[in-house]
């Protein structure tokens, strides 16, 4: 998961860099695995400029001599070639002294005979999307001065976190979630959700009016949503959409398509989009395939599936793989201007099976697969909803159709955490109030009367974000212990145990004694391989049939050891091969028999598994 900090910042500004951030995420437990840069490494001498004048080089047919105001006492003159530079734009400006993201620093340049100073930026200079055939023209940024710095309004120079997300935690996997652990750790303020508010219905129609949708397989399909939008036009997406889609590790598409990327980069709920006029009727069916059906993905590829597989289908054929990828038959195109936009929640394990069986892995899949609380499936509807309207202007249909199985496994239920059970876990004392102002932080809710009178326990709400992770007492704790921060707060020294004392059993004495016994006899201990050629290690026979593996790394180590000798023989002939003069080795180590385990006290013991008999 990538998490441009301006965006980041959007949400929750922690009020430190970005590796020191990274750090304290890393020591909280949300894993920073690097620190990247998108765009020029600094942002010095980036500006928004206001094109005063545009004329004609003297010198060259396709140059413009351009007056830009840069925010200085006098303004900028700047030599462009883009064709589309016109007086009264408001773009980017590249002042001289600025260093690129190519490394090129710019300077004052004499072009066809005129001084230039500096440079008027199209997208592709300043990395945010791949058109270079004219200038950037910012008519979002109308209103700001001129001089105003550039990186206030699109981030020409952005750090982003490259984080490594644990598969309990897909709440992180979207932007809004790492603002609210960002929001726990530093106790920064947290903006509210995206989701707060929705976007505004218009017109005597309906929803009904324009789809409808059944659910074949709801143990596989827990919520399907669906809205519909009127009046679409696609276009690009404005830069500062590009902006965090690129710098987030997404390409843009058009803006309907970029829409639903973004809402599920900042929510963590993939959506997908549907030209309604390419569905029959409206018609949506959540099915499974049929044996051997056929899909051509939006990649461009065919792909078969089985009967296990989810799909979404309208009455004539399948239209998309459900949760993973969509098909090119129902997708938007340049020509689309009714939209039906799906939010819905698929079964973890069905996709992860799916995704494997067709090799075939996506952003949706990669959440999806952790298994998605149903009730984010409206969260993201209202996002895009209003993006919609606002950046497409599209007309949202009234009416939302949400088919919900209210399955059991989704119910909201609440943890109760004793303070004393903290205390001996952790073994430091945490108050009361501390322990309910970090869980609140962290998107729980303290239940009505949930403190006792004695302040011995807390019971908090899960919300539906943490559903699938927190579901015990020790689940609270851990919350609690890395907020209250274990690099700082924990014991150096382990807590007291009374009278109880770790020691080795018999069995684990005796091998230590042996190895003991083989180092001080002047042997050298060896460790090789547990994987081994089937047919015999180190010319040996194997000690029965071996345990073979399912995904061996080669044909040659795709079998299970089932002795040691093997191995040691081979190391042996290897050093013997190389000159070494004395060989002297011993193994402790396991070996894997398909027939029944060790019984106690192992080999030194006196104990012995396998179709050889004991000494």
């Amino acid at each position: 998961m990538r998490a441009p900090l301006s965006w980041l910042g959007q949400y929750c500004k922690p009020g430190m860099d970005a590796r020191s951030l990274a750090e304290r995420l890393s020591m909280t437990g949300t894993e920073v695995e690097r620190v990247t840069h998108v765009g020029a490494e600094s942002a010095d001498g980036f500006v928004l400029g206001r094109v005063v004048s545009a004329e004609a080089h003297p010198n060259a047919d396709r140059l413009r001599v351009c007056s830009v105001d840069v925010g200085a006492e006098e303004a900028a003159t700047i030599v462009c070639g883009a064709p589309n530079v016109a007086a009264g734009q408001t773009v980017a400006v590249a002042l001289p002294g600025a260093v690129m993201a190519d490394g090129m620093k710019l300077g004052t340049a004499k072009l066809r005979g005129v001084e230039s100073s500096g440079m008027i930026l199209s997208e592709s200079e300043m990395e945010l999307g791949e058109g270079s055939d004219g200038i950037a023209v910012l008519d979002f940024a109308a209103r700001a001065e001129p001089g105003t710095p550039l990186q206030g309004v699109l981030p020409i120079s952005e750090p982003v976190l490259e984080l490594e997300i644990t598969p309990n935690r897909p709440d992180c996997l979207g932007l809004y979630g790492i603002a609210r652990e960002v929001h726990a750790i530093t106790e920064a303020d947290l903006a509210d959700p995206p989701w707060s508010t929705d976007a505004d219905a218009a017109g005597e129609d309906h929803i009904d009016d324009y789809a409808s949708v059944r659910i074949d397989v709801p143990e596989l399909c827990p919520r399907f949503a669906v809205r519909a939008f009127a009046d679409v036009e696609i276009a690009p997406s404005p830069l500062w959409l590009k902006a965090r889609l690129i710098a987030a590790g997404q390409r843009p598409i058009n803006n309907v398509v970029d829409i639903t990327n973004y809402v599920m980069l900042l929510t963590g709920q993939p959506l997908h989009s549907f030209d309604l006029d390419r569905v029959p009727e409206g018609e949506v069916i959540v099915r499974t395939a049929a044996p051997g059906e056929r899909l051509t993905t939006l990649d461009d590829v065919e792909r078969t599936l089985d009967a296990e597989t989810v799909v979404v289908a309208d009455r004539d054929r399948s239209t998309s793989i459900a949760g993973i990828m969509g098909g090119q038959i129902s997708e938007v195109s340049p020509t689309t201007t009714r939209v039906l936009l799906e939010a819905a929640t698929w079964d973890g394990t069905n996709i992860l099976r799916t995704s494997n069986l067709l090799a075939l892995r996506s952003e949706a899949s990669t959440r999806f697969e952790k298994q998605l609380h149903p009730d984010l499936t409206i969260r993201a509807l209202r996002v895009a909803s209003r993006l919609l309207v606002e950046l497409c202007g599209a007309r949202l249909v009234p009416g939302t159709i949400d088919v919900d199985a209210r399955s059991e496994r989704f119910r909201s239920f609440e943890v109760t955490v004793r303070h004393a059970r903290i205390g001996s876990l952790l073994g430091m004392e945490i108050s009361p109030e501390q322990v309910q102002a970090y869980l609140t932080r962290l998107g729980f809710t303290v239940a009505a009367g949930g403190n006792d009178a004695d302040e011995s326990s807390t019971t908090v709400a899960v919300p539906p974000d943490r559903h699938f992770d927190v579901t015990r007492e020790v689940d609270l704790i851990e919350e609690v212990a890395r907020i209250h921060g274990l690099d700082e707060h924990l014991p150096a020294n382990l807590p007291q145990r009374g009278s109880a004392v770790g020691r080795l059993g018999r069995h684990d004495a005796l091998l230590r004694r042996a190895e003991d016994l083989l180092r001080d006899a002047g042997l050298d201990e060896a460790i090789t391989w547990s994987f081994v050629d089937p047919s015999g290690a180190g010319g040996l026979p194997h000690s029965g049939a071996p345990v073979n593996v399912h995904n061996p790394l080669s044909v040659e180590q795709s079998a299970m050891r089932t002795h040691l000798i093997g191995g040691l023989l081979g190391a042996a002939r290897h050093n013997l091969a190389r000159g070494a003069e004395r060989v002297a080795l011993f193994e402790s180590g396991r070996v894997y028999l398909a027939t029944h385990a060790l019984r106690g006290g192992g080999i030194l013991g006196g104990h012995i598994a396998g179709i050889r008999p004991s000494p």
